[in-house]
Order: C-alpha cells, then sequence, then structure tokens
C-alpha cells in the first residue's frame, strides 16, 4: 500500500509510521522542514520524506505526483495548553479539506483521519458511542467535528472510503513532557512530588502502541465512519498516578489535591470501542500496568 501520512514527526505519527513500515507500506510523511525529527530518527531512511507544510499549495503538487492509495491524516497543532483556543484550528480545517480535494483528484481511494473524543458532549457519564451526542466546548473540538462533517459528506461525492478515528488519551514514548502521564513520571525520576488535582476525572488511556496498530486496522479495513479509537477501560487519574507511584517506588511522591481542576474539561470520557474490535482483528497488547511499566522505561533511558 503506498501511503500518504501527515504529522509524521508527531506522538502517535511517528509509531503509526514504525507501523506502516513494518507492514511493507510504501511511507511518503508529511514532514515540514522545521520539525523536529528526533522522534523518528532512526526510520528516517526507510520513510520518502515529503517536505512541506500541509498550508502550502505545495503539498497538492507532491499528493499528486505521488498518487497515494491511502492517506492517514494525523497533523494538527496540539501544544499542550494552547490548542484547544488557537487559531490554527481553523487554519488546519481549511487545509485539511483542500487535501480531501487534493486526494480526490489523485484518485486516492481511502481516507483515514483523526478526530478526538472531545467531539463528544461532556456531560456524557456512559461510555461514548460513536452514535452518542457530541457538543464541542472549544475551537479544536469544534473544527475537528466540523470538519468530520464535511469530509463524510465530501468523499461521498468523491468515492472515497473515509473513516473518522476519535482518538482517546494515548500514553507512552516519545510523548510531550508536558503531558500528564511525563509529568508524573518525570517528578517523580527527579525525586520531586507531582503536583496533581484530586484525581477524580474518569478516563480512557491507551498504549500509543496500540493506538498505532488500531490505525492500520482500519486502514486496511472497510470500516467507514465514525470509529473510537481507545481501551474501552476507565480508570480515574488518581488510580493512573497511584500506579506510576507504585511501579516506580515512590508513592510517597504523588501530589492529590495540589492543584484545581481545569475549568470545563470533562470528569468522565471514556471509549466505547466495540465497533472498532468487531470492525477489525485489533485487539490492545497492553494493560494498562504494562503500559505505563513501558513509558517508565523509556523515560529512564530517555530523560
Amino acid at each position: 500500500m503506498k501511503v500518504f501520512l501527515t504529522g509524521t514527526t508527531g506522538f502517535i505519527g511517528s509509531h503509526l509510521a514504525r507501523v506502516l513500515l513494518q507492514h511493507g507500506c510504501e511511507v511518503h510523511a508529511l514532514v515540514r522542514q522545521t520539525s523536529n525529527r528526533y522522534r523518528i530518527r532512526e526510520i528516517l531512511p526507510e520513510l520518502k520524506l515529503v517536505i512541506g507544510d500541509l498550508l502550502d499549495d505545495a503539498v497538492d503538487r507532491e499528493v499528486l505526483r505521488i498518487r497515494p492509495d491511502a492517506c492517514i491524516h494525523l497533523a494538527w497543532y496540539v501544544q499542550p495548553g494552547k490548542y484547544p483556543s488557537a487559531l490554527e484550528n481553523m487554519d488546519l480545517l481549511r487545509a485539511s479539506l483542500r487535501l480531501a480535494e487534493t486526494l480526490s483528484t489523485a484518485g486516492c481511494h481511502r481516507l483515514i483521519a483523526a478526530g478526538t473524543m472531545f467531539e463528544y458532549n461532556p456531560d456524557l457519564t456512559a461510555a461514548a458511542l460513536e452514535s452518542s451526542l457530541t457538543g464541542p466546548r472549544h475551537l479544536y473540538a469544534a473544527s475537528k467535528l466540523a470538519l468530520c462533517e464535511a469530509l463524510t459528506q465530501f468523499c461521498r461525492l468523491a468515492k472515497i472510503q473515509f473513516a473518522w478515528t476519535r482518538l482517546f488519551y494515548q500514553y507512552g514514548p516519545y510523548e510531550h513532557p508536558q503531558r500528564l502521564v511525563p509529568v508524573i513520571i518525570n517528578s517523580l525520576l527527579r525525586g520531586e512530588i507531582a503536583k496533581l488535582t484530586p484525581g477524580e476525572q474518569v478516563c480512557d488511556y491507551l498504549h500509543v502502541a496500540d493506538t498505532a496498530e488500531a490505525l492500520w486496522a482500519i486502514a486496511q479495513s472497510e470500516i467507514s465512519g465514525v470509529v473510537n479509537v481507545g481501551s474501552g477501560e476507565p480508570h480515574t487519574v488518581r488510580d493512573i498516578a497511584l500506579s506510576i507511584g507504585r511501579i516506580m517506588g515512590r508513592p510517597h511522591l504523588i501530589g492529590l489535591n495540589a492543584l484545581p481542576y481545569v475549568p470545563d474539561w470533562p470528569m468522565h470520557l471514556v471509549a466505547d470501542n466495540s465497533r472498532l474490535e468487531t470492525s477489525t482483528d485489533w485487539r490492545p497488547k497492553f494493560s494498562l500496568d504494562a503500559g505505563l511499566t513501558n513509558t517508565i522505561q523509556w523515560w529512564r533511558n530517555h530523560q
């Protein structure tokens, strides 16, 4: 399969690039000139790099030249603390629509794009089904939901098979150090207290290697429309933090109740992943404990 991959240098994209190569795909990886390539350093020789920015017209010419069989579109602005209200969301919404048009002209027959769990109504108390009520509370989620709806209609007209993957929380090697799991791990590695909220948020965390395998399973399947990508298992932030403390032998450094909750952040967001599991042969390989152990070891080796 000839795959055009965006977001290659990102957390999920770097893992997915490895999976695609392992399965014999010809990976044309969109990489900005200024992007830090540390996550893909050892696989660079195996990738066919497309140097450019999704916002530039030059990328359209490259897509028309490559004529990919499939596109997996992950690129977005996800700077921790800034992405929910960033105006870059609007730019990427427009650029993503243009990319879809170019893919149609290039004869691409399958498009898989990354959505977000934050498209769902944050007041949900049960596991989110693909049919559950949506209700984005910030620009990032609203832009993603708008893109999902526009691409659904466009791909139907263009006769492109389209799957929209609503990604829940991920963790694992190469994660941004300002996100929850790395913050806790690195605080404990330094012998410092990890300052946290009371930790009652119920979340769905999936190891990034399992996320990448799920995206590959979707790419080679016939599944279309919205599909949740998550573990399907509810865990509180408190449970995750205490598990990290236990595994690292430093439970006394878990500082619950030290920070307030982020306003308007959902307190319960868990995936019903039955559609993914019944439509593909994907199953997660990492339990939470095994995944956290793997991640802790990676950070020990890469401080």
